[in-house]
């Protein structure tokens, strides 16, 4: 894989443009001058987008907290930052349903950090998300009711095409957690064996020597993990959850400090994450990169209770120019001058 392939600035054009457009067609259809004016920007706004963009960087460093507990503080502070902001840019301009790991795999790699390790960092977070989602999901269910999956889902019901992606996603996300958790804690020798199995096929022959190797990292991966404490996994798992219910509260702040009707209430901003976190694992299978355009079009049906549909494309906007547009704009920035300093390295050991 060449890394400026992997995160070419040609590939910024298709997540900018599918949600630009259909921000845009929003707004034709949906905007309101009147109701533009009496959405509230006062003091309030600036307190809880300022708690917004806190929340956002607190993600962020938890991200990197839970990078240097996996690599055991191979990375120091600074550089751990650094490549979550690749990750996070590389997960933005890949299709939801392939997120970043790829990519992940590779940039880590190229941080002279061992292949074994590499894959176990991926692996390990991947089910640490799944983890992380099915549980949470699961509480917020048991604990709030339907109605975080949408508004209109005071009853469960597959007949409701919410219902009916939530629950296929929710199956989607314990069959390939489950999997992973198998590869790396009870059985990784079956699964090694499975992907050379796989290499030696003629139609994946051209990922023989790719899939080859990550069979042997595997075995690697699954006896250096196996061997950590539980005090490893417990702040793993800490770092985890700080994270993405940082990537879950944006949405509840926003709408509490833009939309003029709504008072702080503790019950109505749990409701909120737990439906932000609804809408995430139904678009985690977009084939768009980062979800974009079906995030936009499906915010305004997710929080039609708490907004006015005119008031939700401007906060839908304001939240991926904080959470998403960010990271772009981040990447198109960071990325080539962490490409150039490993071309150079590689041009001293040459």
């Amino acid at each position: 894989m060449k890394i400026q392939d992997s995160l070419a600035g040609s590939r910024l054009l298709i997540p900018i443009g599918l949600g630009l457009l259909v921000i845009g067609y929003m707004l034709w259809n949906n905007f309101s001058y009147d109701d533009f004016i009496n959405m509230s920007w006062n003091a309030k706004t600036i307190v809880f987008l300022s708690l917004t963009l806190l929340v956002i960087i607190l993600r962020h460093l938890a991200y990197a907290w839970r990078l240097r507990i996996l690599c055991n503080e191979y990375f120091n502070w600074k550089k751990s930052i650094e490549l979550i902001f690749i990750w996070e840019f590389a997960s933005a301009i890949s299709p939801t349903a392939v997120g970043g790991s790829a990519t992940a795999m590779f940039f880590l790699s190229q941080e002279k950090l061992p292949a074994a390790k590499a894959v176990t960092i991926v692996l390990y977070t991947t089910i640490l998300d799944t983890i992380f989602t099915l549980l949470s999901l699961l509480l917020f269910c048991l604990w709030i009711g339907s109605i975080i999956i949408g508004p209109d889902m005071e009853i469960f019901t597959v007949h409701s095409k919410y219902g009916l992606s939530f629950l296929f996603v929710f199956l989607i996300m314990l069959a390939y957690g489950s999997f992973f958790f198998y590869a790396l804690f009870i059985n990784p020798k079956q699964i090694s064996r499975l992907l050379k199995y796989l290499a030696k096929r003629r139609w994946l022959r051209r990922f023989q020597k790719g899939l080859t190797q990550t069979a042997d990292d595997i075995i690697d991966a699954a006896k250096e993990i196996k061997n950590k404490s539980f005090l490893f996994h417990g702040r793993a798992f800490i770092a985890t959850t700080i994270a993405w219910l940082g990537k879950f509260a944006t949405i509840p702040l926003i709408i509490f400090g833009v939309a003029q009707s709504l008072e702080l209430n503790m019950f109505d901003f749990i409701l909120l994450l737990a439906r932000n976190e609804s809408m995430f694992a139904i678009t985690a299978f977009s084939p768009t990169p980062g979800g974009s355009g079906v995030t936009e079009a499906l915010f305004g049906g997710f929080f039609k209770d708490y907004l006015q549909q005119s008031n939700a494309v401007i906060i839908a906007l304001i939240w991926r120019l904080m959470t998403y547009y960010s990271y772009l704009i981040a990447g198109i920035i960071i990325v080539p001058i962490w490409i150039q300093r490993i071309i150079r390295r590689r041009k001293l050991k040459d």
